[in-house]
């Protein structure tokens, strides 16, 4: 076997990686010196995102990535040549290279170098989300014709199916049933963006959101104080209700929700308000319905006993199903 020396000194490949998801020309300056200080730079995308930028910035870019051994021969003397990789890298070329390096065949071979020129922040992968969701309301025949209405329905499966993901405590089942409650977010967001009046997009619900969770948390963005869980109970309640102005405790609670929850709700909010309404009740066959009714004021006080107690009277009874249906299941049933 010969050994060959290609170039002489090793020279250094640099291959920059850049992320999609941020503005181009946003580079970190390790990329950005680099970059000036290289003695040639290669792409083999020709639509580059970064192209522009860099060709505006003074980097002269070669369009086309050469073989592995052609780049290896333009390291010598100790050059460097930049290879700004495309949306999925360069695992030809990587691989090339590694193949060389593994073959024992070449005496010296370039210092391989890879540099992020930037990186994904927190929440970067939401624009892919986004992205994805305008090419399939543009290009999909159902997802086009939606309304807001259409998906209502979906919303509320959507949420009961992460409920019961969170209450199995599986990580990749609450995963997989949060991605789809925000898929419903995104896709009303959408649909909510083509509409001839009053118009609204994406960015303003996060806005609306992040607004909203500015001012009821004073004790964290401003000059409020909260030790425990009850001062920042109250302080967001006190925020909400400047906002809403409501005129009754009882706005604001969808009426169309499970039934104990909602008793839940609109006796947690009498308690939290200290006032004194009696809860409805006596004989089981007492009010319009006879005994509906009464069954009906018996729940109610349960959902008012439990909610009391700090516990959600729809989990415990979910819970208490699950058990049941289990001891069905044992029973041969």
């Amino acid at each position: 076997m010969t050994v060959r020396d290609l170039n002489g000194a090793s020279g250094r490949i640099v291959l920059l990686t850049t992320s999609h998801r941020v503005a181009p020309g946003l580079l970190s300056w390790p990329a950005w010196q680099v970059l000036h200080e290289a003695d040639s730079v290669v792409c083999g995308d020709s639509s580059h995102p970064q192209g522009p930028y860099l060709r505006e910035a003074g980097v002269a870019v070669s369009d086309g990535v050469p073989g592995a051994a052609e780049l290896v021969a333009a390291c010598a003397g100790g050059r460097t040549v930049v290879v700004l990789a495309g949306a999925e890298g360069e695992p030809d070329l990587t691989n090339e290279l590694a193949g060389m390096a593994g073959s024992g065949r070449f005496r010296t071979l370039p210092e391989l170098e890879l540099l992020p020129g930037s990186y994904d922040l927190p929440g970067a992968r939401l624009l892919d989300l986004v992205r994805v969701m305008d090419e399939i309301r543009a290009n999909c025949p159902w997802a086009a014709i939606q309304s807001n209405a259409d998906l209502a329905r979906y919303g509320l499966e959507e949420v009961h199916e992460l409920i019961e993901a969170v209450e199995t405590g599986d990580p990749d089942e609450i995963r997989e049933e949060l991605g789809d409650v925000l898929l419903q977010v995104v896709f009303h967001a959408r649909i909510a963006a083509d509409a001839p009046e009053e118009p609204f997009d994406i960015d303003d619900v996060a806005g609306t959101i992040v607004d909203k969770l500015i001012r009821r948390h004073p004790h964290v963005f401003g000059e409020a104080h909260a030790t425990t869980p009850e001062d920042v109970k109250a302080l967001w309640l006190t925020a909400k209700a400047t906002e809403k102005q409501r005129t009754s405790l009882t706005e604001g609670i969808p009426l169309g929700q499970p039934g104990l929850a909602l008793a839940a709700k609109l006796t947690g909010r009498v308690r939290t308000a200290g006032l004194a309404v009696p809860l409805p009740g006596g004989d089981p066959n007492d009010g319009p319905d006879g005994a509906d009714q009464g069954f009906g004021y018996r729940l109610l006080a349960l959902a008012a006993e439990a909610e009391a107690a700090g516990v959600d009277p729809e989990t415990a009874l979910r819970a208490a199903a699950r058990a049941y249906r289990d001891a069905i299941i044992a029973a041969g049933g």
